[in-house]
């Protein structure tokens, strides 16, 4: 089965495009997206954070006094944790915090998500988002005739005007259809796609 998405151009709709249902027409599988949310967010995670414990400190290899008769508690190196120049004593080391998504599962999270936003209104279709020149002006013009002043620009490459126009904008993103993320989709209030930019996802995600 096929869905009928309308192509807005200069605020009115134009003939619309037809996508596949199995892309666009799943029910909202929220365990699923929350787990991808949470992947793509780990995955950024640096992980460099480190500290030494009392095998990584030098020196200490001698015992500091002898076992019996100084007086003194028992101590058998000088790098322990009790010590100033001793390591830590549960140090943290460099580690990875991804998490394992598989592609089938990513693929219909994000068929998930692309169906919701169809529902909830937030997709828009329309190839009458490219400035003429890279003005940001000329670009807020265009996003206000669309009713989305915040939004996510999907496009099927990218373009120096439309990227120079709205790096100056908070809360408009331009990527492209290959490399649009879930998190950008979520937190997006509007998501604003070209015809060329929907048959790619279709193609990626079905």
């Amino acid at each position: 089965m096929t869905l009928q998405i309308p192509v807005l151009k200069n605020g009115r709709s134009e003939e619309p495009v037809a996508v596949s249902e199995a892309v666009f027409g799943q029910n909202f599988n929220e365990p699923l997206v929350h787990q991808m949310v949470v992947a793509y967010l780990a995955a950024g995670r640096a992980g460099t954070k480190g500290q030494k414990s009392r095998a990584d400190v030098s020196g200490g290899g001698a015992k500091p006094w002898r076992q019996k008769g100084g007086g003194r508690a028992r101590a058998g190196t000088t790098r322990g944790p009790l010590w100033r120049t001793g390591g830590v004593t549960f140090a943290a080391s460099n580690r990875s915090y991804k998490q394992k998504l598989n592609k089938k599962m990513y693929r219909a999270g994000m068929r998930s998500i692309f169906s919701e936003l169809l529902r909830q209104d937030r997709l828009l279709v329309t190839d009458d988002v490219f400035p003429g020149a890279p003005k940001t002006k000329e670009l807020v013009g265009k996003l206000k005739a669309l009713g989305a002043e915040s939004a996510l620009i999907i496009t099927d490459a990218l373009n120096s005007d439309l990227c120079l126009a709205a790096r100056n904008l908070p809360g408009v993103e331009v990527c492209t259809a290959d490399s649009v993320n879930p998190v950008s989709l979520v937190h997006s209030e509007k998501v604003i796609v070209t015809t060329q930019a929907v048959k790619n996802i279709e193609v990626k995600l079905g």
